[in-house]
């Protein structure tokens, strides 16, 4: 299974998600709370590149495949996750430019339980994605780190429409495992993407709520860290 933390802002903030296998790091989300310009994308990423077991996704709204690639190349980023509503074609051109080995990413945006992009979904995955994240948005059209739980079973019809490994947000904390035993179970389920549930009152990450996240989601322990 694969745990991504998502957000980290901060060398410390790379430090406390110690155990990640991911770790997102924010580039050109205009308004998000952990934001990163270039020159702080490539900073932060060589820290997650420094663990060695952990890999730094360039988490994104952009949409021009050129800047992209650019941004790949200069942090070392090894996974794409585009997080807003790129178009198959953006995914398309990035395939055949981005550097050798990176892995795309798309989130499907799940809003009452309706995929947003379902109409697209086999253009995704013609045009190159790898993996597929599914997130929640909010009734009033928020997309990312909403802690906005998802609908168990929506997950699951969603996953079996798709040919694609995907991975898992919305809301996620070590006590979600339980709830979402039957995804976990799916054959094509690859991991979970947390970003609110570790986090401190002042907005950083938090080596013990990860710790907590982690003993939870790989070994079945419910660690009782609070959302």
């Amino acid at each position: 299974m694969i745990i991504k933390v998502c957000g980290a802002a901060t060398e410390q903030d790379v430090a406390s998600a110690a155990g990640a296998d991911l770790v997102g790091l924010w580039h050109a989300v205009p308004g998000g709370h952990a934001n990163l310009g270039l020159s702080r994308l490539i900073g932060v990423a060589a820290a997650v590149l420094r663990d060695r077991r952990a890999r730094p996704v360039l988490v994104t709204f952009e949409a021009d495949p050129g800047r992209l690639s650019q941004a790949v190349a200069d942090s070392g980023a090894s996974w794409v996750q585009l997080h807003g509503y790129q178009p198959p074609g953006t995914v398309r051109v990035l395939r055949r430019i981005a550097p050798r080995g990176t892995t795309l990413m798309k989130v499907l945006h799940v809003q009452g339980g309706r995929c947003q992009e379902q109409p697209l979904i086999e253009s995704y995955q013609r045009a190159g994605t790898d993996v597929f994240l599914i997130d929640a948005v909010t009734g009033d059209g928020r997309v990312g780190s909403t802690a906005s739980p998802l609908d168990p079973v929506a997950v699951l019809a969603l996953a079996d429409h798709v040919r694609l490994p995907f991975m898992l947000a919305g809301g996620l904390g070590p006590e979600s495992r339980e709830r979402l035993r039957d995804v976990v179970a799916h054959p094509r389920f690859l991991g979970i993407d947390v970003d609110s549930a570790v986090r401190g009152g002042d907005g950083r990450i938090r080596r013990d709520r990860v710790r907590d996240l982690l003993h939870a989601w790989r070994e079945g322990r419910n660690g009782g860290g609070p959302v």
